[in-house]
């Protein structure tokens, strides 16, 4: 390989719209990323992510049709 002509190759601080921040190494010093690990619905899963929006479904098809169970 030839000197001087690769980017140098450093840690780089990745920050996510979420707040979330992390290290990998990269060529820029400084990353800014809309999804991660911490906030994509695919790795979130479960509970949390995209269930309100179901939920919200299912209660609108409930009222719809006269379904909702009083407690």
């Amino acid at each position: 390989m030839k000197k001087d002509i690769h980017p140098k190759y450093m840690e780089t601080k990745v920050t996510c719209s979420c707040g979330n921040t992390f290290t990998v190494m990269s060529n820029k010093p400084e990353l800014h990323v809309e999804v991660c690990d911490k906030c994509h619905p695919f790795f979130v899963g479960g509970k949390e992510g995209n269930n309100s929006s179901k939920a919200g479904r299912v209660e609108k098809f409930n009222r719809k049709y006269g379904l909702t169970s009083e407690k």
